[in-house]
């Protein structure tokens, strides 16, 4: 993948994660999934971590209107995102849960798991809207906040993620891409990583910051 796709994944904010206390409504709602093509052959499924390549189309519930088009945004080109992050509202971080390239899924998301009381105006999402999304995966990697990226990056393994050993992993991603980058760019994307993940500034990035500690593994 690019290298300014896979950089501005990893500058996204832990702050959008999910990894909140449900509310009441969200104790008796849930996603529903319908599982419209799954491919016979599937080695590897979608989990938390995972960067995604998708294409969706989401309607409003109640009419059937559609408000988001991912085909007609952006070129239409698939969009990419983290599974599990809060890069997209939380029921697709549900139900994007172990899927397979290839699949395709029509899923119902409540108002407590999509835009819930407020809605979402500049969406054309009202307030209280139950949504439908049809869904199509095409590809799932390792993504930049995987356990295993994180144990790429933790050279000393002392489960925390220093300046220096980000600096190595970033440089190398700076010698993967076409354009060279001075050491004062560097410097401040580095920067601009600590700043949006150091939550408590003491000058590391924890499991729980880079916001993977909700898996068993690490």
């Amino acid at each position: 993948m690019h290298f300014l796709v896979r950089l501005a994944v990893f500058l996204s904010l832990c702050g959008c994660s999910n990894a909140q206390g449900q509310t009441k409504e969200e104790d008796t709602e849930e996603v529903k999934i319908e599982v419209l093509h799954r491919p016979e052959n599937c080695s590897k499924t979608s989990r938390k971590g995972d960067l995604l390549n998708a294409h969706y189309d989401g309607y409003l519930a109640k009419d059937g209107s559609k408000f988001y088009c991912s085909r007609t945004q952006d070129e239409g080109h698939p969009k990419w995102f983290v599974l599990g992050v809060g890069h997209v509202i939380k029921g697709l971080d549900i139900a994007m849960m172990d899927m397979c390239p290839g699949e395709k899924r029509k899923v119902i998301i409540p108002p407590s798991f999509a835009y819930g009381k407020e809605g979402y105006a500049e969406g054309k999402i009202p307030p209280n809207a139950t949504l439908m999304f049809e869904i199509e995966l095409y590809a799932v990697t390792k993504g930049p906040r995987s356990i295993e990226t994180f144990k790429q990056i933790d050279t000393d393994n002392d489960r925390q993620l220093s300046k220096a050993e980000i600096e190595l992993y970033l440089q190398k991603d700076f010698e993967k891409d076409e354009k060279p980058r001075d050491k004062s760019y560097q410097k401040a994307v580095l920067e601009d990583i600590f700043k949006k993940n150091d939550h408590n500034g003491d000058g590391f990035i924890s499991p729980k910051e880079y916001n993977v500690h909700q898996h068993d593994e690490l």
